[in-house]
């Protein structure tokens, strides 16, 4: 934070399971302080208001506005509701963080993102998976350029974890594997790899008890190399990946190389030279569910990306604008498991 710059002021829509980190995860960041919680059930406000002293609580969002005045909100509640807030802050003109996925279909997402350009106001997605320490390390790995031009990978985010017991409304999405853990999975690809060029996926459920697909197969090819990329996805009930939750693993082979990213954080590196293992574990952090310790951990440094970029000082990775590309993916991956065609982006 610029030297005797005020820290912005804030506000949390939703104060839910998530909620709780992500506060936690701003309190790690100078230069930002929330300051009022919404949520339409005002006891569960109250409760995590108590927990972190904050006073200000509403379960009526535009009497939070208008009395708070934030210098930005962070929304944190169900995907349904979040072009209504969007809308609402762009009418208040007042710059937006939301939470991925950015909207339920693919026309309301372009509709908020054109909303807050006809505000000229910033629009931020938080979508920390990409700034996990061991996803940033091994991007930085692959830009050294050590297993030379990568031409084939898979990305595995495979779980027997038990996800629907402290969200059960996952249960409840017609959309279910794409739009949560693809959204991430998706913008990890576009990532370390550089925008698709085609698009093919198949989906299925194995849980009878759910609404939307518990697992899903996606195959990317990039329009730069045309490497392929193979992506899968599955909260099936298989235990024996429920260690390693909720770690992203992946095997890239290169021209010269191959690097490997298996449970418990591990990146091993292979070339003529030999392998070279190293393990990448996240940073601890008290306040963080140990379950969930790589992405809580991913919390703050996407925090302070975003609030760059609302202070001037630098730029954001994850506008609205740029994970509209992540979000055409997602819808994309539907499309495809739907008609069996392969979709193909324009270059």
């Amino acid at each position: 934070m610029t030297p005797g710059k005020e820290a912005l002021r804030f506000a949390i829509f939703g104060t839910g399971f998530w909620s709780r980190f992500q506060l936690a995860g701003w309190n790690e960041v100078e230069g930002a302080r929330c300051v009022a919680l919404y949520n339409r059930t005002r006891a569960k406000a109250e409760a995590l208001g108590r927990e972190f002293g904050i006073d200000a609580v509403f379960d009526d969002a535009e009497k939070l506005l208008e009395t708070v005045k934030p210098d930005f909100i962070d929304i944190i509640t169900d995907v349904d509701s979040h072009s209504r807030f969007v809308e609402l802050a762009a009418n208040h003109r007042i710059p937006v963080i939301c939470q991925k996925p950015m909207a339920p279909d693919l026309e309301t997402a372009r509709a908020m993102t054109a909303c807050c350009e006809s505000a000229g106001i910033p629009f931020l997605i938080h979508e920390n998976w990409r700034w996990q320490k061991l996803i940033r390390d091994l991007k930085a790995i692959l830009d050294s350029g050590v297993i030379g031009t990568p031409f084939r990978a898979g990305i595995d985010m495979i779980s027997g974890f038990p996800v629907f017991e402290n969200q059960p409304f996952l249960a409840e999405l017609e959309q279910f594997i794409i739009t949560d853990l693809g959204s991430h999975t998706l913008d990890a690809a576009r990532f370390l790899f550089g925008e698709a060029a085609s698009l093919t996926c198949r989906t299925g459920r194995v849980h009878p008890n759910i609404r939307g697909e518990d697992h899903a197969t996606i195959l990317l090819t990039t329009g730069q190399t045309g490497m392929t990329v193979i992506v899968r996805l599955a909260y099936a009930g298989n235990h024996l990946e429920r260690e390693c939750f909720p770690q992203t693993l992946f095997f890239i082979e290169g021209s010269i190389g191959s690097i490997e990213v298996t449970p418990d954080y591990w990146i091993r590196v292979t070339t003529e030279s030999g392998t070279h293992s190293r393990r990448h574990p996240p940073p601890h952090h008290p306040w963080a569910d140990p379950r969930y310790a790589a992405i809580h951990s991913a919390i703050p440094p996407c925090n302070a990306n975003l609030l760059s970029a609302l202070n001037a000082t630098g730029e954001a990775e994850t506008t609205a604008a740029d994970n509209l590309r992540t979000m055409t993916l997602v819808f994309d991956a539907y499309h495809s498991a739907e008609t069996g065609k392969t979709i193909v982006r324009p270059a």
